[in-house]
């Protein structure tokens, strides 16, 4: 496969695993506030919330769950912090909230895992 054909392919299930993530989570009682956020400083797959929490929600999607986990480094959860910090600059309503950094796995044939609080910055972002 040509190497955008295989960008391409990659592209779709990774939005077809955030859609199936953004649904398990809504079942979970979260509620869905924004998706595919991107930003200058960075990205978020998913940013939900159920009650007191912000759960700032990576996901990925791979053959098996070692491969998954390991696929987010700690330079990619500092970008996330980053972009979640920038977005909620412009959300003052929600700076309040206690916030939380999920994984969530997707594999075949198997219901989404979802790892809520899979990472801590090492400091509180501007404004918490």
């Amino acid at each position: 496969m040509a190497r955008k054909g295989r960008r391409q392919a990659a592209e779709t299930r990774g939005r077809r695993a955030e859609t199936l993530a953004a649904l398990w989570l809504r079942l979970k009682g979260y509620r869905i506030l924004a998706k595919r956020v991107r930003l200058p400083v960075g990205e978020i797959d998913l940013i939900a919330r159920k009650g007191g929490v912000l759960a700032f929600v990576e996901v990925k999607a791979r053959a098996d769950f070692t491969t998954a986990a390991n696929a987010v480094t700690a330079s990619s959860w500092k970008r996330i912090n980053r972009a979640a910090d920038s977005w909620t600059a412009r959300r003052p309503d929600l700076r309040a909230l206690s916030w939380r950094f999920d994984l969530m796995v997707i594999q075949p044939r198997s219901r989404p895992v979802h790892l809520a609080d899979q990472w801590r910055p090492d400091f509180a972002p501007s404004g918490r």
